[in-house]
């Protein structure tokens, strides 16, 4: 089991690294999800979002997670092959949390390079803000 920490990582580049990992068979764990970030500008980013939440029908849907740990959920599937039997398998394999549960307090938690927010030069905006602007209960 790899526990990934996402805090302060850019919510793109990590998620399509953990959907490679997914894909080869690995279980992964993620905690502080609405500590990941969306880089660029937050207005932008925030209609954009806003935009995918209201999409659809209230009854028949599309429907857009308005929590964090669920949008880092819907972010990862739409980067794994879903209309195959092994996508949605390895969709099985991620768990995703708010925050740090006491489980995984004394456990490793790893970091990948590559999607670190702070070597950003552009603004960038959290999924707990994002969240928190489509209208989620903040519990967190």
């Amino acid at each position: 089991m790899i526990i990934y920490d996402a805090t302060n990582q850019v919510l793109g580049r990590l998620s399509s690294v953990i959907a490679k990992r997914l894909l080869k068979g690995d279980n992964i764990v993620v905690v502080n999800a609405e500590k990941a970030v969306v880089a660029g500008n937050p207005e932008y980013t925030e209609d954009r979002y806003f935009q995918k939440h209201k999409r659809g029908d209230a009854i028949k849907g599309p429907f857009f997670p308005r929590q964090p740990d669920r949008i880092f959920r819907f972010t990862v599937r739409g980067m794994l092959p879903w209309d195959r039997t092994r996508g949605r398998e390895a969709y099985r394999r991620l768990k995703v949390f708010i925050g740090l549960p006491e489980e995984f307090g004394d456990k490793k938690l790893e970091k990948f390079d590559g999607a670190d927010a702070i070597k950003l030069k552009s603004r960038k905006m959290s999924l707990g803000e994002i969240s928190l602007a489509l209208g989620a209960k903040k519990r967190w």
